[in-house]
């Protein structure tokens, strides 16, 4: 066992992070790089999840805060915060998959409830998730967010959020109450 690793520190992303927030998020969601973890999109959707743009975009926005978290010097997860009224949205979440299931996910979801509560005082977290991820509802369920059933459209035809290899496609709505 390596005893000079250090845990993760979290920071706010910026233009330099750009380029390897991308690979991160595509190695955790896409292609056969994806498969050695288990968030794993692969199977039902192919192609980019984001690209450069639109993690400058929350990088630049006011209202939103993309948390990169660092382990031992290299990017190893990151998530995005949005302030959106009485709630936080948190999305983008991506973790290295060569860590996946070694307990980074659980500091990170952990990390940006508490910052999400210091900054902006919201009362709720909300995301939403692939409703067939059965698998990744269940860890979120695990962490205290709960099922709306509240769906809204995948948008088939727009590639920059991939090409789905099935046509029952929908985001549901989780939330949790940050108390």
């Amino acid at each position: 066992m390596d005893t000079t690793a250090t845990g993760p520190t979290f920071r706010d992303a910026t233009d330099a992070d750009v380029v390897a927030l991308v690979a991160l998020i595509e190695s955790a969601y896409r292609g056969d790089a994806s498969r050695v973890g288990w968030t794993t999109e692969a199977d039902i959707i192919e192609g980019q999840r984001t690209d450069p743009e639109g993690v400058r975009q929350v990088i630049k926005s006011s209202d939103s805060r993309l948390l990169t978290v660092e382990q031992d010097g290299r990017i190893v997860a990151c998530c995005q915060l949005e302030h959106r009224g009485d709630h936080a949205y948190f999305g983008m979440f991506a973790v290295s998959p060569t860590l996946q299931g070694g307990g980074l996910g659980k500091v990170v979801i952990a990390g940006a409830e508490q910052l999400a509560r210091a900054t902006w005082g919201v009362s709720e977290m909300h995301m939403t998730v692939i409703s067939v991820r059965d698998d990744l509802i269940a860890w979120y369920e695990r962490r205290g967010y709960r099922r709306t059933g509240r769906m809204t459209p995948f948008p088939y035809g727009d590639e920059r959020f991939g090409i789905p290899q099935r046509d029952d496609l929908q985001f549901e709505l989780l939330v949790k109450p940050l108390v």
